[in-house]
């Protein structure tokens, strides 16, 4: 079979196949077992493999690039409309495979196992934090219950729980003095965990090149550096300009234009989420730190901050820096004060 493109729907066991030759006509339809899939593509001659970059694509692709085959990755949202039908495992691999041969689709850049790693280290990390911060809520809701008031603040909660179980006296029943006990250890195996994460990711940043360079720029740190380099450091030549990893990552404005006439909404909140509050977290402390200083008062974000609200001025600052991350990793330079000076006649923070 002369066979130049397979689309090939993911799953855990089953897998589907729609493959066609150059013209265009249908020369396979396949249903593999997975422990079938490799020895497949092994026999075939190599071609072109697009899957949807879901779950376990990076690994399927890492597996058939080993194999010689070109391996194409599409974001489901654009796969959904080449949908014929009714949605089966079928019509979803000949979806695939029509929406790779199309000349403008865009396609996701395949990961390398050391850097799904690195996200999956911060996926993890941002779950425990989600989980530490509901355990002290609720253990901080329910000492409310019996009239113990604890200020705000993780450190605070666990120094205010410590002096509450010390003292016999605190009104709270033997039952409830067990469970505060058990609540209390509890957060702190998840701070304690949060923290030893913490410090993983940070030693990662100082062995990396990239992440060290990238920790120049203001409001990005080894979190940030980690995530960013292990998003888009691989890739980062398909990105034209600056403003395309701006729009990647969601920080550009949507637009719902018609008729000549030009609306520009919010932004547009697209690819990683996670990635895209670190920036705009990091923008946050360089606006708080050039507003506490009256030298840096007339800087262009202090002056758009004065006249806009604080968020717009954060997520405006974030563009910039995602503009800058991208000349830094697409030109290999460093950051350097006096270019962004120019650039925003701003004073460098």
């Amino acid at each position: 079979m002369n066979i130049t493109t397979i689309g090939m729907d993911l799953a855990k066991n089953v897998f589907a196949l729609h493959g066609v030759d150059e013209r265009g006509n249908s020369v396979l339809r396949k249903s593999l077992r997975r422990e079938q899939v490799e020895p497949f593509f092994a026999r075939l001659l190599p071609c072109v493999v697009a899957m949807e970059a879901c779950g376990s694509a990076h690994f399927w692709a890492r597996k058939l690039q080993s194999l010689g085959h070109t391996v194409r990755l599409i974001a489901p949202q654009f796969v959904k409309p080449y949908v014929k039908g009714n949605k089966h495992d079928a019509a979803d691999a000949a979806a695939i495979c029509e929406a790779a041969s199309r000349p403008s689709m865009r396609f996701v850049s395949v990961k390398t196992a050391d850097m799904q790693a690195v996200l999956a280290l911060h996926r993890v990390r941002n779950g425990m934090i989600k989980a530490r911060t509901a355990q002290a809520n609720q253990l901080r809701g329910l000492l409310a219950e019996f009239g113990v008031a604890i200020p705000q603040g993780m450190a605070r909660l666990m120094s205010q729980v410590k002096i509450l179980l010390s003292h016999d006296d605190n009104g709270l029943p033997p039952l409830m003095r067990d469970l505060t006990q058990r609540l209390l250890s509890h957060l702190q195996v998840l701070d304690r965990q949060v923290q030893e994460i913490d410090n993983q990711i940070k030693q990662l940043a100082r062995q990396s090149q990239a992440c060290r360079i990238l920790e120049q720029v203001p409001g990005i740190g080894p979190i940030t550096a980690t995530a960013l380099v292990a998003t888009v450091g691989g890739s980062i030549n398909e990105f034209k300009n600056g403003r395309q990893l701006a729009a990647f990552l969601g920080l550009v404005p949507r637009q719902h234009s018609s008729g000549g006439k030009e609306r520009l909404l919010g932004i547009s909140k697209r690819g990683d989420g996670y990635l895209r509050r670190l920036l705009i977290h990091g923008a946050r402390s360089v606006l708080f730190h050039t507003l506490r200083k009256p030298e840096r008062t007339s800087t262009w974000l202090a002056q758009l901050a004065s006249r806009r609200n604080s968020n717009v001025a954060c997520v405006a600052q974030a563009n910039k820096t995602a503009r800058i991350v991208w000349a830094m990793l697409a030109h290999n330079q460093e950051f350097r004060y006096d270019l962004a000076a120019c650039s925003t006649q701003a004073i460098p923070v």
